[in-house]
Formats: structure tokens, sequence, C-alpha cells
């Protein structure tokens, strides 16, 4: 049931969702106004630069898509599954993707196309850290399908089903991560430029310390 889920997944997502609307604002304000966490409109823009750009352009944009899957085929190879559930490693993968941060930062200093790369990894790995809840994707670093189960799910209400208010909550609370995040993003990137993305790279660390202590409590309270 959902009803008796933890809380830590709600404060979770919107945690998640923060963490992308802050990568993702800072890539369009400095990455070549690229959004990296949004692959429908990367492949759309590498399917118009066959025509209107450079080979190289072509390569970069193909390889941003590669990234995000790599970083998405990392969660893939540790969880083996996409469900969410409590115990799993997810404090580790949030220190990987904070690392690729970290190195996206280094790079883009040094106005090397890798910190394009990591970034885009960072976000793949988090998109895929938990795309299951309750039988609906859940999704971080981007909104299309959130506000897709938000229809269908009134469109289901209309019709007379149940509404389920727990699950409607969780796509709220992404949505309003993600916008404040993007806010956040903006306002941080006048102030710093990429050293921004400091900021989402400290917010993994320490969401991956809350967890790891929050899972060990549960740990013990469960051997009690």
């Amino acid at each position: 049931m959902i009803s008796k889920l933890p809380r830590w997944v709600e404060y979770g997502a919107f945690v998640l969702a923060l963490v992308a609307g802050l990568v993702n604002a800072i890539g369009l304000l400095g990455f070549k106004h690229q959004s990296i966490s949004h692959l429908s409109g990367l492949a759309t823009q590498l399917g118009t630069s066959v025509i209107n750009s450079t080979f190289s352009d072509i390569s970069h944009l193909s390889i941003i898509i590669l990234s995000f899957m790599m970083g998405a085929a990392i969660s893939g190879y540790f969880l083996r599954s996409g469900a969410l559930k409590l115990g799993r490693n997810y404090s580790g993968l949030l220190t990987i993707e904070s690392v690729f941060l970290f190195g996206a930062i280094y790079f883009l200093t040094q106005d090397s196309l890798y910190g394009h790369y990591l970034a885009s990894a960072a976000c793949g790995l988090q998109n895929a850290l938990a795309t299951t809840y309750s039988g609906a994707v859940v999704r971080t670093t981007h909104l299309t399908g959130i506000f897709t189960d938000l229809g269908i799910m009134l469109g289901a209400k209309f019709r007379g089903e149940p509404f389920d208010s727990r699950k409607a909550l969780l796509f709220m609370l992404i949505v309003l991560g993600f916008v404040l995040g993007g806010t956040l993003g903006a306002y941080l990137f006048t102030l710093y430029s990429i050293y921004a993305l400091f900021v989402p790279a400290a917010i993994c660390l320490l969401l991956a310390l809350s967890y790891s202590i929050y899972n060990a409590k549960f740990a013990r309270l469960t051997r009690s």
C-alpha cells in the first residue's frame, strides 16, 4: 500500500527534482544553452543538426545522449531493479552523481566538453535511481511523464475511479522541486557561473549521508 511507504520517498523525490532543476538551469545558461536532462529536446537538436550543423556538433550531441544513457546504466547495474525499496545502495549512487558533478565543474572551467558529458551522465544516473513507485513511472530529471501521469489520474477520477492522493502529492512535489531548482540555478549562475554546480553536487552528498543514517536506524529498529 502506498500509504504505508515511508515519508523519505516524498522528501527524496523533492530534493532530487531540486537537484535536477539546478543542474538543468545551469546547463541551459552555461552549456551553449543546451538542456542536459531532456533527451527529447536533445534528440530533436541532433536531428536538426544533421541538416543545419557541422559534424562536430552532431558528435557532441550524440555523446551527451550516450552519456545520459551510460549514467542510467550505472544505476541499472548496481540496483538491478527500478522499484523504490529501502536498503538499496542509493547513497553510493548519489555519491557517484556528486563526483560526476564535481568533475563537470573541473572540466567546464577548463572549457572542456567532458564537463557536459559528466553532467549529462549525472542526470541519467539520477533519473534511473528509482523509476517505479507503486506501478507509476517516476522521473526526477524531467516533467513530461509526471504531467502525463497526473492527467491520466485526473481523467480516471472524472470517470469515477478512486484518486490516489499520495501519488499525486509525490508528483506535485517533483514538479515543485524542479521549478524551484530552476529558479535557484538561474540565480546562482548569475553569481557564480559554472561554479554554481557545487550546490547540487553538495546536495547529493548530503542526501547520500542522510539516507545512509536513516537506513542504518531503520535496520537497527527491525533487528530489535
